[in-house]
This record gives structure tokens, sequence and C-alpha cells, in this order.
């Protein structure tokens, strides 16, 4: 079997579990995650795509025994990049309508729906409350592939340029240099101890070494 397809039947498991945990129809839930997994495998996706969900999913349970609502930080998670266009500003807005949408198919409370969409536009700036643990999981998990080991993070680094392949070298060097240096400025970059302590120095050794090769272009 494929590692493409070790991971889809991996996912397709994960929503199951998930939304059986609401009473959601096995089949709904089958085409529901079809057409999710549709969408994060469009073409121009070289990071936002089903192996971040994985690797977002991953960190979460990793870190479930903290979190008020786990489920619907995992809701979250499945939604917060399945809409995702490069060259759009409101993608946060977008995947949280989405959400919304859908959510509301399969009948859940406003609450939740309520919850997941915010948790879901507050990764637009991933800065959240130091009282909000629910939105620290998700940005902690959101945010692991910064420290990644050095080839894990090369290989981000280049989906993420790929997927902005309609800028110029100069523009994209401006806009990456600015987020790297805004996310290396913060005191810490991840607000879960868990985190912290495991993943800490290499993304900020991770940051230092893109801006350093950013700046030598």
């Amino acid at each position: 079997m494929s590692e493409f397809c070790t991971l889809f039947l991996s996912l397709e498991l994960s929503w199951q579990n998930l939304l059986q945990n609401f009473g959601v129809n096995s089949a709904i839930a089958r085409q529901t995650f079809l057409d999710i997994a549709n969408l994060y495998s469009s073409p121009n996706r070289f990071y936002h795509n089903l192996d971040h969900v994985s690797q977002v999913l991953q960190v979460i349970e990793l870190l479930r025994s903290l979190a008020l609502e786990p489920d619907t930080i995992a809701f979250a998670a499945w939604f917060h990049d399945v809409i995702y266009d490069a060259k759009s500003n409101d993608n946060e807005e977008k995947s949280a309508e989405y959400a919304a949408s859908l959510l509301n198919y399969f009948k859940l409370s406003s609450k939740l729906i309520n919850s997941v969409t915010n948790l879901i536009l507050k990764t637009k700036t991933h800065r959240y409350p130091d009282n909000d643990i629910d939105s620290q999981i998700l940005m902690d998990a959101d945010l692991s592939i910064l420290g990644a080991d050095v080839s894990n993070y090369r290989r981000y680094s280049q989906a993420i340029r790929q997927e902005y392949s309609w800028v110029s070298d100069e523009s994209y060097q401006v806009g990456r240099l600015k987020f790297l240096q805004n996310i290396l400025q913060r005191p810490r970059i991840y607000l879960t101890d868990t985190m912290f302590a495991t993943l800490e120095i290499n993304a900020r050794g991770n940051i230092q070494t893109e801006i350093q090769y950013l700046l030598s272009l």
C-alpha cells in the first residue's frame, strides 16, 4: 500500500471516529470526508494539504489531555485550511463558513459550531489569550512544522514557496521575512509547555537559518 493510501485511510478513520461521537451516519461521514479530502488535494496545495491536516491532528492528540473541548479542536483542525488560495486574504473566513455549513448539516449544536468557527478564525493571526488553552493547542499544532528536523523544515519552506510561485522572488522574500521575523520576536513560539519543551529550540534555529538564507539572496 502506498504512503498516500495509508495516510488517506488513516485520516478517513479519524474523521469517521470524530463524527461517530455525534451520531453521524457512516455513509454521510464517508461522503463528507471525500469532499474535504478532495479540497485538500487540489493541485495548488504543496503544503496546506492532507499531510498538514494529519500532522496537526497528531499533535492535537498528543495534547488531548490539556484540552477543554478536544472534539472542537479536532473539527477546527480539519477545517482550518479547507478553503485555501494563496492569492486570497480571506481563507480563514471562507474555511469557517464551510465548517459552519457542514456542521449545521450534521445538526450539531450552535455552541459547538461557534466554537469551531472562532478557533478557525484565530488561526489567521496565531495570537491567543493566555487562558485560551484550546486555541493554544490548535496554534501549537498548526505551527509544529517550524520545529521539525532540518530536512522536513526545508521541504516545508520549499512547499510554501511553490504555493506562492506566482509571486516574484523579491516580493516573496519581503513577505516571508516579515512572517518569520514576527514569529521569532515572540517570547514563545509554542504556548503549551509540552510543545515549548520539545520544539521551541528547533523552531528558532530553523527560522533563523531560513532568514539568513533569504537575506543572502
